[in-house]
């Protein structure tokens, strides 16, 4: 029929109106007449069909209320009808008064006209919900028809069902709608029944679902992520729905409605920032951020702005993210008081020019290289720029009286098995024998892997899935800890804030992830089917990598702190006079070409630095006596620290 074609004609619909206004007007008369109609009547109620049809089709035509689609009828369409039926009689009572005071012949009557917008606003209001009801039920395509659970409150319910099926063109069959208040479980929306989210697990087994959407809020990020996890297990297509107060003027459009990311998958439960004491030590200071343009950079310098600070120094050699950042800072957050300025911490002298001139408070150290397999390559830079440039932002912090200095280090300094580890572990090693003699506090912070960051495996999985594949794994049983780039920055700030210097930091990072199956949850987000579509390939561990990171040294051990993420490592400590000898012997090897020189003395800073998959192993297999002799005196040196603390 034309009635249920995709774009059912305007003029169809038009002359539809048209004739219901016919039946109305007659069947009012019929009734204000008390069902007999007199002789005498009839070209009375003739002239005011005929007054009533010209009005009525007018209005129509102005309003172009015949535009809508019909099987996208909503709410506010039923509005626009009622109003414009409204207005046409309004037109027609004041005809009607008009003939009435001008003693014309009068061809309505007022009871008419109200009988008549009644009827005429209900059957046309009508008409519209059989027409929508017969094309969804019986003529949509059934393989777009979606059987869907929704967990959101009342009031985005309905709004969410309907722009499904306006924007996306499918037949939305509600199985449920999902609730955080228990008290509001058992009720029934739109005709489908209300439940308590705990119930999620229960109805999937239960109903043949297609597809789950979440308004973002609804629940905590730790029940969030557990029920998007059961619903990618189960291969069921979810989307993400903004928060009432973030839609477009007011409503929601199917573009706001988005696919959920990894990320979301792993989000754990806000963390309780002491922000007081964050804000005493930020306030109305000087603070540098080396890396400013990286991933962990930008997001502290995006914290930052919210404690009021002098001034932000931004530190980056890198042109182009370090513009995009400054317009962020300008555009975007509205934050003024900063100073971008390209350099490389391994230049001195320019270094140096920077603290002359801005006399920094706090400085957050998070440049450096971070890709394994590239230092693995290239041990000189990661010592050059790793090593050395993190010297000499610290000699320069205590040189200019800098209260604290916050260095961002990595879980790969714990038992390292590649250069880039290394590296981060001397720099641990260096800043931390300083802190004794200096009045500068320095302050470090370890973390595992950051989601999303630069180099980091979920953008690379991404850009892999969007190209067709094969995604890449090295090893099917490789884990890895994960957070979010908010969720590290925060507790970098929290511990700056509460260090009193020489202290490591070491956060909670939660359970450890499955990389295989990371890239499988990923695969499947798009809506792909891993081996069908997207074929997992594992291709070995690359130089210098491990299957399973660490926290903890086996020669550390933990204090817990006033924030239950975050721990200080007790490590065993150095002498500040034998870090500069290592220093300075590691900086003249690297002067030359010789990598095993220079990985050599790197491996007689840091004993427990024992080389896997890597050319550097051969060093290793020289030195097996001397590595476990010096573990086993590092051991005993920390138990006895241990007892004493104690």
């Amino acid at each position: 029929m034309v009635i249920f074609e995709r774009n059912t004609p305007r003029w169809l619909i038009f002359l539809m109106d048209t004739f219901l206004s016919l039946f109305s007007i007659i069947f009012a008369y019929f009734l204000s007449f008390n069902s007999s109609i007199p002789f005498e009547a009839r070209t009375q109620i003739l002239y005011g069909t005929l007054l009533v049809l010209i009005v009525r089709s007018l209005s129509f035509l102005i309003s172009k209320v015949y535009a809508g689609v019909i099987r996208h009828a909503t709410m506010k369409d039923t509005q626009r009808i009622v109003f414009i039926v409204g207005l046409g009689s309004g037109i027609l009572t004041l005809a009607f008064l008009i003939m009435n005071f001008s003693g014309r012949p009068c061809y309505l009557s007022f009871s008419t006209i109200i009988i008549d917008f009644i009827l005429l606003s209900f059957i046309m209001t009508f008409s519209r919900v059989i027409i929508k009801g017969l094309y969804w039920k019986y003529l949509s395509n059934d393989d777009k028809r979606q059987r869907v659970i929704i967990l959101g409150g009342f009031s985005s319910g309905l709004v969410i069902k309907q722009t499904l099926e306006r924007e996306m063109h499918i037949t939305v069959d509600v199985a449920a709608f999902l609730v955080s208040n228990r008290k509001d479980a058992k009720k029934v929306i739109d005709g489908a029944p209300v439940y308590h989210y705990s119930a999620f697990e229960n109805l999937l087994e239960k109903e043949d679902i297609n597809l789950f959407l979440f308004a973002d809020g609804e629940v905590n990020n730790e029940i969030k992520a557990e029920m998007l996890n059961i619903a990618v297990q189960k291969d069921i297509k979810v989307l993400s729905i903004p928060k009432s107060t973030d839609w477009i003027n007011g409503e929601l459009s199917y573009n706001q409605l988005k696919r959920i990311n990894v990320e979301d998958l792993l989000e754990r439960p806000p963390i309780q920032l002491d922000s007081k004491h964050i804000g005493a030590q930020v306030y109305n200071k000087t603070v540098m951020v080396t890396g400013a343009a990286g991933s962990i950079g930008s997001e502290i310098v995006r914290q930052l702005t919210h404690y009021a600070p002098k001034l932000i120094i931004l530190l980056d050699h890198a042109e182009s993210p370090l513009y995009d950042m400054e317009l962020e800072l300008k555009e975007e957050l509205k934050f003024s008081n900063y100073k971008v300025i390209i350099l490389s911490i391994t230049n001195k002298r320019r270094v140096r020019s920077v603290f002359e001139r801005f006399s920094p408070d706090i400085v957050y150290h998070a440049a450096a290289y971070k890709h394994v397999p590239m230092m693995e390559n290239h041990p000189r830079e990661a010592v050059y720029n790793n090593i050395n440039g993190s010297r000499i932002l610290a000699d320069l912090s205590s040189e200019f009286n800098v209260d604290k200095f916050v260095m961002v280090s990595t879980d790969k300094a714990v038992n390292p098995t590649n250069v880039m580890g290394a590296s981060k572990r001397i720099a641990e090693i260096y800043t931390q024998s300083l802190n004794k003699q200096s009045k500068t506090k320095f302050i470090t912070t370890r973390f595992g892997n950051v989601l999303g960051s630069n180099g980091s495996v979920i953008p690379r999985f991404r850009k892999q899935i969007e190209h067709g594949g094969p995604v890449t794994v090295t090893h099917p049983d490789i884990t890895r800890y994960f957070m979010t780039i908010p969720e590290a920055c925060q507790l970098v700030l929290e511990a700056g804030a509460m260090g009193n210097g020489g202290e490591i930091f070491i956060f909670d990072m939660g359970q450890p992830v499955k990389i295989a199956d990371l890239a499988r949850k990923m695969i499947k987000l798009s809506g792909l089917t891993v081996g069908k579509d997207i074929q997992l390939d594992f291709t070995g561990l690359r130089p210098g990598e491990k299957l399973y990171e660490e926290l903890l040294n086996c020669e550390e051990n933990t204090i817990p702190t006033h924030h239950k993420r975050i721990m200080v490592a007790k490590v065993r400590e150095y002498v500040f006079d034998d870090v500069i000898k290592h220093l300075n012997k590691l900086d003249q090897l690297n002067r030359g070409t010789d990598h095993l020189a220079i990985v050599g003395q790197m491996k007689k800073m840091v004993p427990e630095f024992l080389s896997q998959n890597s050319i550097f192993s051969q060093l290793d297999q020289k030195d097996d006596e001397i590595i476990i002799a010096n573990k086993t005196i590092a051991n005993i040196a920390v138990k006895k620290e241990v007892v004493q603390e104690k």
